[in-house]
């Protein structure tokens, strides 16, 4: 039976993806034989297809790991994504589905560098727990790596962030050792541009959150998001560049301390 003009589109859309998640992982070393890798699945449509990707991925056993999944709810967080699509979409994909329940509480003193800055940021205490859960869980199971699904749009506004807010030059890695932990952090569409995540989705018929986040609109990242976006308007390129300048960097022309 001959293919729909939809699922040709779609099939195209896919190796499109699919092609950029292999060249990151080739690229910067993502995987290796033998790994376990903890994906955090939010339930958005980046970690979504984060979770198809490698699970695809780890059928194809060269190089042979393993994959499981992580969705970590916070209840003090009124947004949530439908649990039992999770678990079709999960076992659609051939990756085990964890769940974990947390509850925000005191956050220790030696964790937090500028407590008035994080503190009063709803965002940094539900990332920070959500974090946590991540990390414990990926060594109680046996996992050596957590994957994110960060994409090239995350990594430039990360790297605005850090200019604008903490004078800094410096994003999200697409593959970071963790100092405390025997840990990696790795990033395999860190190479996938958000539009093209956003048309596949669709495409595919991802289920999108039944509630948001109550603080999307009003975190610091939004605003950043939206700078972007002008940006690219005056540039379309300028993601291209932002990503280059990442490993393009002049020190002959960056001010020196004498």
């Amino acid at each position: 039976m001959p293919k729909t003009l939809e699922q040709i589109a779609l099939d195209k859309q896919r190796d499109r993806l699919t092609k950029r998640f292999h060249k990151a992982c080739a690229d910067y070393r993502l995987i290796a034989d033998g790994d376990h890798i903890l994906i955090g699945l939010s339930g958005g449509k980046d970690s979504l297809l984060l979770t198809e990707l490698l699970g695809r991925r780890a059928r194809i056993h060269v190089p042979s790991f393993k994959v499981s999944a992580l969705h970590v709810r916070v209840k003090e967080r009124d947004y949530h994504t439908d649990l039992s699509y999770l678990e079709a979409f999960c076992a659609e994909a051939g990756v085990p589905l964890l769940v974990h329940d947390v509850e925000i509480g005191e956050v220790p003193e030696s964790k937090i560098e500028n407590r008035k800055s994080k503190i009063e940021n709803p965002c940094f205490l539900c990332s920070w727990y959500r974090r946590k859960t991540l990390f414990n869980v990926a060594q109680e199971i046996g996992c050596n790596k957590i994957a994110f699904g960060h994409h090239r749009d995350d990594i430039a506004e990360t790297l605005l962030m850090n200019l604008i807010y903490q004078g800094t030059f410096a994003t999200m890695p697409p593959i970071l050792q963790l100092d405390k932990m025997p840990l990696q952090l790795i990033r395999p569409l860190c190479l996938i541009d958000e539009a093209d995540i956003i048309r596949y989705a669709e495409m595919r018929g991802y289920e999108k959150q039944t509630k948001l986040c109550p603080f999307e609109h009003v975190s610091s990242r939004e605003k950043v998001k939206e700078l972007l976006s002008q940006i690219k308007a005056l540039n379309p390129e300028a993601i291209d560049s932002m990503y280059g300048a990442l490993t393009n960097i002049k020190t002959e022309y960056l001010p020196k301390l004498i």
